[in-house]
């Protein structure tokens, strides 16, 4: 087995603390496009703000909090004093790949050019890189999603249709990586059940563990702080 179960992606973060054009602390605001994404707060507290459908909401963050939400939904970390979360992503790949846009401003968005330049960090955001970059792309960031949060819902669509069209390139890519990755885990699970209900149960007899006892990559720069991701082919 070379993935997490179910085809998940983990990664320890350690929310960014320095200060963005609203004189709040921490990340930068972005949307993902076909994965859930999930907080289990392990230290510090926080907010995470959102934007979707449903209007503008703030949910408290602090040791003890799991949140999650669906794809769609514009999220915000702020820092309010160490805020450290384990971070599950749906479908392993395909946020690394590309599935996020950020809430850079309209002119930016309609730009792809301009849009990788923003995007881009160098080295891909290395450990040891430059934060002055991901900070640069921090702000940009938060000044578009200040726009969207008072434009209102209605303003959503057209951001939407932007981050639909910068992605769509990507697309054949990402259906690859999500059919060897989730679509192969749940898949699975179905030859399972059907074996059962067939009175098979010889997969129980490949059991086993697989162990990451650390991270495999430390403080790469990500878009809300500094993560220590694991990598399952690690194990």
């Amino acid at each position: 087995m070379d993935q997490l179960p179910g085809a998940v992606g983990i990664s320890r973060l350690s929310v960014y603390d320095s200060l963005a054009p609203d004189g709040l602390l921490g990340g930068t605001p972005h949307m993902h496009l076909t994965c859930s994404e999930g907080y289990v707060v392990t230290a510090g507290e926080g907010l995470v703000q959102t934007l979707s459908s449903g209007g503008y909401r703030e949910t408290r963050l602090e040791p003890g909090t799991v949140a999650w939400f669906p794809p769609g939904t514009i999220h915000r970390l702020v820092n309010q004093g160490g805020l450290q979360i384990v971070v599950v992503m749906q479908n392993s790949g395909l946020p690394e790949a590309g599935d996020a846009v950020l809430t850079f401003p309209p002119d930016v968005l309609a730009d792809p050019d301009a849009y990788a330049e923003a995007a881009r960090l160098p080295e891909g955001g290395v450990p040891g890189t430059d934060l002055s970059t991901a900070f640069r792309r921090r702000d940009l960031a938060v000044t578009g999603f200040l726009i969207l949060r008072d434009k209102g819902p209605d303003a959503l669509g057209e951001f939407h249709a932007a981050a639909a069209r910068l992605i769509a390139p990507k697309l054949p890519a990402w259906r690859e990586k999500w059919e060897r990755g989730a679509l192969q885990a749940a898949l699975e699970t179905g030859k399972q059940i059907d074996a059962l209900a067939a009175g098979d149960a010889s997969h129980l007899g490949h059991g086993g563990i697989s162990v990451l006892p650390q991270p495999s990559e430390h403080g790469r720069h990500g878009m809300c702080g500094l993560l220590d991701t694991y990598h399952a082919t690690a194990a």
